[in-house]
């Protein structure tokens, strides 16, 4: 199911395993594009701890395990190799890191957050859709460094304690979710810097923009203990808003409330009017 009805909520929220990954038609795009970049960034998009490779092959073989169960008509596993949209195939004994293999079966990009003495860290990660943010500038840091740009969460602050805790304290059985969003001047998966993430012009020019909503879950690994924090990117023009109008209200609602560093953060710093006057021309539509 497509979260733009919900990519307004705030906080974590149970999620069922079984929905833990989504399959959608885009599938195969995805998976091209993540092939196309780690050919040729693949030390911009994939890092690891050499220690983590225990933990990476037990999320791979967990994950091959919930594809082939969940998804028979596009995963397809006969334990040496899956074949992914009947066609693609990924030898899971190839040698290559675990958690490269298990990014290249699904359309969610795969984060390994490792506990240490200075907090949870990320050890781990193939990121090939970076809701913009860098690899390279992120890893190995832990969480309060990790979320130091965002308004109200850097070292220090209630917010960044509240998250440790909540990793802290997530159980093996009960993985959750949530949402976030940003807009963008481009349709690119590939965001790593804040460049492309600059609001919208006026309603004439809200067409060219795009609405990007990131779906986050964490799952905690029952043998390593490691929590694997999945980012899956949702892409679509910001004119798609026309014809979800149940939408428009909340997101209208949300942006009022957001205060002057939420709005230069997320790129929209003197451009909430324009947005809101866009919003209100889609759904006068």
């Amino acid at each position: 199911m497509h979260p733009l009805h919900m990519a307004f909520t705030i906080g974590l929220a149970p999620l069922d395993p079984d929905d833990w990954i989504e399959v959608d038609d885009r599938l195969e795009y995805y998976l091209a594009e993540k092939d196309r970049l780690l050919l040729e960034i693949p030390d911009r998009v994939f890092a690891e701890e050499p220690q983590t490779r225990a933990s990476q092959q037990e999320i791979l073989d967990r994950l091959a395990d919930q594809l082939g169960r969940r998804f028979p008509n596009t995963h397809a596993c006969d334990g040496k190799r899956m074949t992914v949209n009947g066609s693609r195939q990924v030898d899971l004994r190839s040698g290559e890191a675990p958690l490269r293999l298990a990014s290249r079966l699904v359309q969610e990009d795969l984060v390994i957050m490792r506990r240490s003495d200075a907090g949870w860290r990320l050890a781990a990660a193939s990121l090939c859709f970076p809701p913009s943010w860098s690899l390279r500038e992120k890893f190995g840091k832990p969480l309060h460094e990790i979320h130091a740009p965002v308004p109200g969460f850097g070292p220090g602050t209630r917010n960044a304690a509240l998250i440790g805790r909540i990793f802290d304290n997530l159980k093996v059985e009960q993985p959750v979710q949530r949402l976030n969003w940003g807009i963008y001047a481009n349709a690119d998966l590939y965001q790593p810097d804040r460049s492309a993430e600059h609001g919208v012009p006026g309603p004439g020019g809200a067409a060219s923009h795009y609405f990007r909503i990131e779906r986050q879950t964490l799952r905690k690994m029952p043998v390593s203990g490691d929590i694997l924090f999945t980012i899956r990117i949702h892409l679509d023009p910001l004119e798609a808003l026309r014809s979800r109008p149940e939408a428009i209200g909340p997101f209208v609602d949300q942006l009022q409330g957001l205060d002057d560093a939420e709005l230069a953060y997320k790129g929209l710093a003197g451009r909430r009017a324009e947005l809101i006057d866009a919003l209100a021309e889609f759904a006068s539509a």
